[in-house]
């Protein structure tokens, strides 16, 4: 086996344990960015640093901020509802709502979701701010919006229980068919979904 120069092969192995990216896509990665200019890897470099000297979590939700901000741009502003709270596993998933552009409260971002095969509990996710949060009276509402998942499912139903004895409205994403989906190709467990949450025609 060829043995690599060791910078080379230091970038293969940091590029390895990215989620997604296996042995041979990381060789390709690392190829490609050593034949690339010396701009583009100038601009990697700088992007990666800037990620982690500019980029916090929010001091409320979690979320991803600006470095030196307690707050993000979402728990500031006045036009949100407060009594709205909707909880997502991941910072991405944030992204993913705000595009839909019909959501108008506030989020609480767990950083990830109750594991026990990945020895992930309840107190390695920001479950406890949010039970402090609720506590403070202002949320009327919270929506669990974990994925569905049986790591996700058990984790909102985790939430559930701890959530409800506050006396606050829990609610789950509702599951069901994607528009423009066939019923022939829908699986069993999402068209069973799709029945139990079957809605009156107005």
């Amino acid at each position: 086996m060829m043995l690599l120069p060791d910078p080379l092969q230091k970038l293969i192995n940091a590029l390895e344990r990215l989620p997604g990216i296996g042995p041979k896509s990381a060789s390709r990665l690392a190829f490609f960015l050593l034949r690339a200019p010396e701009d583009a890897a100038a601009d990697l470099a700088d992007a990666l640093t800037d990620l982690k000297e500019k980029i916090a979590f929010c001091q409320e939700c979690f979320n991803i901020t600006e470095a030196g901000r307690e707050r993000c741009e979402v728990c500031e502003s006045p036009q949100r509802d407060a009594g709205i709270l909707c909880v997502v596993e991941e910072a991405l998933d944030v992204l993913a709502l705000e595009r839909t552009g019909g959501y108008f409260g506030k989020y609480h971002v767990l950083h990830g979701v109750i594991s026990p095969i990945e020895g992930i509990g309840p107190d390695d996710l920001k479950i406890k701010p949010l039970i402090e949060r609720v506590e403070r009276g202002e949320v009327n509402e919270v929506i669990l919006a974990t994925n569905p998942s049986m790591e996700g499912d058990a984790t909102a139903l985790y939430l559930h229980q701890q959530l409800e004895r506050l006396g606050v409205n829990v609610t789950r994403l509702a599951r069901g068919l994607p528009v423009g989906g066939d019923l022939e190709y829908a699986d069993q467990s999402t068209l069973l979904r799709a029945l139990a949450g079957r809605q009156a025609m107005n």
